[in-house]
C-alpha cells in the first residue's frame, strides 16, 4: 500500500482520515470536498490537504455543526475571518444551550417519574405509562 499522502487512492484517503469511503462520497456530493481530477491510471489521487479537510468537517460535526454550517466554516477556512467564524459559533453555542435547557426539564420528569415507578405500591397502575397516556408532566 502506498503511504505517500499525496497519492491516496479513495481507499487509503479513507483510512488516513479515520472515515469510510462512503462519506468521503457523501462529502463530495454535499460539495463539502472537491472530487480531484482523475490521473494516474484513471484513479482519482487525494492528497494530506484532502485528509485535513476531512478532519475539519468531523471536529465540526463533533462539536454539533450541521453540514451546512460547516460548509460555512469551510469558506472561512484561512482563518483571517474570525469575527464571522465567531458568529456562526455564538449561534450554534446559543442552539446547544437551549437543547441543555430541554433535557434537563426531561431529565427532571423522567426522574420524578422513575421515582413515582419505584414507591409504587399494590395494583396501581405503573405511574410513567399513566402519566405518558395523559400526556401530564411530559411536555416540556
Amino acid at each position: 500500500m502506498n503511504n505517500n499522502l499525496e497519492s491516496l487512492t479513495i481507499g487509503s484517503f479513507a483510512k488516513a482520515a479515520g472515515v469510510n469511503v462512503e462519506t468521503i462520497r457523501f462529502y463530495q456530493r454535499k460539495n463539502l470536498l472537491p472530487e480531484p481530477n482523475k490521473a494516474y491510471g484513471n484513479i482519482r489521487r487525494y492528497g494530506e490537504s484532502d485528509v485535513a479537510r476531512v478532519q475539519f468537517i468531523k471536529s465540526a460535526q463533533m462539536l454539533g455543526f450541521s453540514l451546512n454550517e460547516i460548509a460555512e466554516l469551510l469558506k472561512l477556512e484561512d482563518g483571517t475571518r474570525c469575527t464571522e467564524a465567531s458568529k456562526l459559533a455564538e449561534r450554534k453555542l446559543g442552539d446547544i444551550r437551549a437543547k441543555l435547557a430541554v433535557l434537563l426539564r426531561m431529565e427532571t420528569v423522567l426522574t420524578q417519574l422513575v421515582a413515582a415507578c419505584h414507591t409504587k405500591k399494590g395494583n396501581v397502575s405503573c405511574p410513567l405509562i399513566a402519566a405518558l397516556q395523559e400526556h401530564k408532566g411530559v411536555a416540556t
